[in-house]
């Protein structure tokens, strides 16, 4: 997501995803998840952004939950016909599977990711908690990434579950997030993690330290790390992902700083 009625609007809404590139460097395409966009507005997201901006693009559900990777080369071709415009943009392709999909499905994965063009890198998400908890589910599915040059998204959602819910999105999200076991293994350059702290922001913080270490050592091992860091309103996200990357250029001084945000009228912001 790029715009939210917490953050700082601009004065139009074809300016927001521009505006929003000033404050961070990539986004989650979850949009693409429930519909293929179209062309031109895929070409409007490009002109919005840098070249270096990082898109992590979600494949549509048709392709990842109704048909479960199998018989879906209409609606796999139509979508990467409709992300073409973003060019370097598209930093990697998000293959989010569902709970259900387990490792008895592993093979049907396999044969899915080999038939994907090369020129796009891809990013796998599993939510079936026997990937975290018994190994040969977990060398299973690593070796078929690896195989494929695919990297293993982890949701860390342990600091969001640590204690109960002091909110209402706190508890609506409750009920909707997975609650897996930590993991924190790279197995490519472009190591990708999705972060959900608390809405109090000290706790947020607080839970990622472990990542801000995490992504350090890969920096410091030469791979380029993508973190994004949600919370359940999500109402501080780009000022907690600013603080986030602050905290690892900390520890990495040669991390490029992020833009300097567009300012907007007024001149407050969160």
């Amino acid at each position: 997501m790029w715009t939210h009625r917490s953050w700082p609007q601009p004065r139009t809404p074809q300016e927001r995803l521009h505006h929003y590139a000033s404050w961070c460097d990539a986004v989650e395409g979850n949009t693409t998840f429930y519909a293929t966009p179209a062309r031109d507005t895929v070409a409007s997201w490009a002109a919005q952004t840098d070249p270096g901006f990082r898109f992590v693009v979600k494949l549509p559900k048709v392709v990842t939950h109704e048909r479960r990777l199998t018989d879906v080369d209409d609606p796999l071709r139509a979508f990467l016909d409709a992300i073409e415009p973003l060019g370097p943009r598209a930093h990697a392709l998000w293959i989010q599977l569902p709970g259900s999909f387990s490792p008895s499905d592993v093979p049907t994965l396999g044969r899915f990711l080999g038939r994907l063009p090369r020129s796009h890198r891809y990013a796998v998400e599993v939510r079936h908690p026997a990937f975290f908890t018994e190994p040969r589910a977990v060398r299973l599915l690593e070796e078929t990434l690896t195989a494929a040059a695919a990297e293993w998204i982890p949701f860390d959602t342990t600091a969001f579950f640590a204690s109960p819910p002091t909110s209402d999105a706190e508890r609506d999200a409750w009920t909707k997030k997975p609650r897996l076991p930590l993991r924190s293994v790279a197995l490519t350059d472009r190591p990708i993690v999705r972060y959900l702290g608390r809405d109090d922001s000290a706790r947020t913080v607080e839970g990622w330290q472990r990542w801000v270490e995490v992504a350090a050592d890969w920096l410091r091992e030469g791979r380029s790390p993508t973190v994004f860091v949600h919370t359940p309103d999500n109402a501080d996200a780009p000022r907690l992902a600013r603080r986030f990357h602050d905290e690892v250029r900390a520890r990495v001084p040669g991390l490029a700083a992020l833009p300097e945000p567009i300012p907007v009228e007024p001149l407050t912001l969160f």
